[in-house]
């Protein structure tokens, strides 16, 4: 079935698609009247729909309601992941969107290669797309890079505040066993820190540690910094998310 992310207000009736999510409906997923169409708003909620008719510049469609779709896990997953180099900031913002993180927040820290970039538009479409197509009924939030520090002491991020904290750190820490008891089986909230290439610095560690972070490990080898992010989230929502 088709599905695309679009704003809609919760009722039924006959609403028009324009634009490049009617060019994607009818060039890409070939689209044809008398198919069915789930509508995401990126809120959390999904409407069942049919095409009425279509072109690349305008799909008529009629919305039937709301329809049956629970993909969003019991863990409120956030990633704060140290700025990565060219494509792999976009590799982990698809991944952990695939895997349920609900907020990412690009961090600048001491060893980030990236200092600064103007690339959060394409971050957040890359997020829009990978939602759609894992059958997400949110969008996660794509937050503005921010120096690492200010993550902890910044009044922007109450989710932040909210959660509990986990960072991952090549040099030492916890077995996820023994994390997993410290966090409680009923840990709800949670955000998970990764580094960027090179990892976190001694006085990153302990800053979050300070703020209440536990530091984990993620074993004896080495992982490349998106690897490590997409292996702690993956590995979190085995233990105390929706996989497995």
């Amino acid at each position: 079935m088709a599905r695309i992310f679009l704003p809609l207000e919760a009722k039924p009736g006959i609403i028009r698609i324009t634009g490049e999510k009617a060019r994607y409906l009818a060039t890409v997923l070939r689209t044809r009247p008398g198919d069915d169409l789930e509508i995401l708003d990126g809120k959390g909620h999904a409407y069942a729909a049919k095409v009425a008719s279509l072109s690349k510049k305008e799909i008529v469609a009629e919305v039937k309601g709301m329809a049956a779709h629970d993909t969003e896990s019991p863990l409120s997953l956030a990633l704060l992941q140290g700025l990565l180099k060219g494509e792999k900031m976009e590799i982990v913002i698809q991944k952990a969107t695939e895997l349920g993180v609900g907020e990412i927040v690009p961090a600048i820290t001491e060893r980030s290669q990236v200092r600064e970039t103007r690339k959060t538009s394409r971050w957040e479409k890359v997020a829009e797309d990978a939602a759609r197509q894992c059958g997400r009924t949110t969008i996660p939030r794509i937050h503005k890079p921010l120096p690492f520090p200010d993550i902890f002491f910044g009044p922007a991020l109450p989710f932040f505040h909210e959660s509990k904290g986990l960072l991952f750190w090549e040099e030492g820490g916890l077995p996820l066993k023994a994390v997993r008891k410290r966090l409680g089986e009923d840990c709800r909230n949670l955000v998970l820190a990764v580094g960027p290439e090179g990892g976190f610095t001694r006085e990153e560690v302990a800053l979050a540690e300070s703020r209440g972070f536990l530091t984990a490990s993620l074993g004896s080898r080495i992982l490349r910094a998106e690897t490590a992010a997409i292996t702690a989230i993956a590995l979190m929502q085995f233990l105390l998310g929706d996989i497995g």
